[in-house]
């Protein structure tokens, strides 16, 4: 029996994970990405597992990363990411249109997009307590092929900024409306018309579009981080410049070494600045390719009159990001001319110390050669003062001796041992520093 690696059944199933929902119009559908972190995870799945509670479902087991259910009255997709999370809820308007018109036959069965949303449904109180921040809420409104007509005005008008842009799918087999705003209920709306896409198709195509407004909000959240740091970045550009120029006017140690202290503190602000924005510039960078890839497998077609989503988001997103890519290199770059700034000013230092130094060095042999001279004229002196004491001691000596009875010249012994006495000595101090400067070359 083969032993399967412990990670084989997951990393297999990763493939099979966030499948596309299939759809068919008449469809309202809101969704939400909520602003999170890892930490939150177990708190969210057990906030989905209340409102599966409330419906009878089951929840989701611990480790889920995406979820799907049908709470009866509307469908349900969680899906966990790194840094946010998203809740897309589905109601389709088939079966509202038919209760409400079996209710009140004298409504129309054409309903009018986003008079009802899915969120709608969901209970308020839930709503309420979801972990995080909401950075994306839109509805989507996918209407199938039999629906009711309209002129490009009537299309328009469902759109209250009249800012937006529009595009058909696949040769036309479908229709996009979108206004990548925020409305008076705090939601962005896409339009959707379907002529002949499958359900799986026409699923695929709009989760893209959810995914776009999704992934597009997060890349930007970069773009103020940017506008923050820019100021901060320009001047400590003009303080390095400053810096810099300083270094060519200084030539004492103290002042290196003041410029040195101002620029280690221009350095940590840099390296802080980055800490801060480099994980978001790199993550922004990241979320705009999958913007452009999602947008990329729509494969939109010109409408008349509007722009595509890829030329809406090139013209307003694409700045933006270029902008937090120039700030990310504008750091690099700056973080690295202080790095070279630094170095040469240290080597600068180090330079002027190592002069002092030789100087310092010189200075000491100058002051160690007069000392030696110095000691040679102490050790002559030490000889001539020892040499009197041992004559007079041997005068004495010879005094003492002729008082006892011995015939002798206390002065001429004297004299005869003084040249003994200072070849002694001499003999003797000369071997004693061979000894100390032998002992000191060891």
């Amino acid at each position: 029996m083969l032993r399967d690696h412990p990670l084989r059944v997951e990393l297999c199933n990763e493939l099979h994970t966030r499948p596309f929902t299939q759809l068919t119009g008449p469809e309202t559908i809101t969704h939400l990405g909520m602003l999170t972190n890892e930490e939150t995870a177990e708190d969210e799945r057990a906030h989905v597992g209340l409102l599966c509670q409330r419906f009878n479902v089951t929840a989701p087991p611990p480790g889920t990363k995406h979820f799907m259910a049908d709470m009866g009255h509307f469908f349900m997709v969680w899906e966990r990411h790194t840094e946010f999370s998203t809740y897309t809820f589905f109601l389709n308007r088939r079966d509202v249109d038919r209760k409400d018109c079996d209710s009140s036959p004298s409504k129309h069965r054409a309903a009018v997009p986003f008079s009802k949303t899915a969120i709608e449904l969901v209970p308020s109180d839930w709503l309420k307590s979801v972990p995080g921040e909401r950075l994306v809420g839109v509805h989507l409104e996918l209407e199938g092929h039999d629906s009711t007509e309209r002129t490009m005005q009537e299309q328009v008008a469902f759109f209250p900024s009249g800012n937006l842009s529009a595009c058909t799918l696949r040769g036309g087999l479908a229709a996009v409306w979108m206004d990548f705003s925020i409305n008076e209920d705090g939601y962005g709306r896409i339009l959707v018309k379907d002529y002949g896409l499958k359900p799986r198709q026409i699923g695929r195509a709009v989760q893209r579009l959810l995914e776009i407004e999704t992934y597009r909000m997060m890349a930007l959240l970069s773009l103020p981080l940017a506008q923050q740091y820019g100021a901060r970045l320009a001047k400590a550009g003009r303080v390095l410049t400053e810096i810099t120029t300083r270094m060519t006017d200084h030539r004492e140690v103290d002042n290196e070494k003041n410029l040195l202290r101002e620029l280690t503190e221009l350095s940590a602000e840099i390296e802080q600045a980055a800490a801060a924005t480099s994980y978001r510039f790199s993550a922004s960078k990241a979320y705009h390719e999958l913007v452009k890839q999602r947008n990329q497998k729509l494969k939109e077609d010109y409408m008349d009159g509007f722009q595509k989503i890829e030329s809406f988001l090139d013209r307003r997103l694409t700045p933006a990001m270029r902008t937090c890519e120039a700030m990310a290199v504008r750091l690099d770059t700056l973080s690295k001319r202080v790095a070279r700034a630094g170095q040469l000013l240290r080597t600068r230092v180090d330079i002027q110390l190592e002069e002092q130094n030789s100087a310092l060095l010189k200075s000491m042999d100058r002051r160690a050669r007069i000392q030696l001279r110095l000691q040679e004229t102490v050790e002559g002196l030490s000889v001539a003062a020892i040499s009197y004491y041992v004559v007079s001691l041997i005068y004495y000596l010879s005094k003492g001796i002729k008082s006892i009875g011995f015939e002798i010249n206390a002065s001429v012994v004297a004299a005869i041992s003084i040249p003994f006495v200072v070849s002694a000595l001499w003999l003797s101090v000369r071997r004693v520093r061979k000894i100390v400067e032998r002992d000191g070359r060891d």
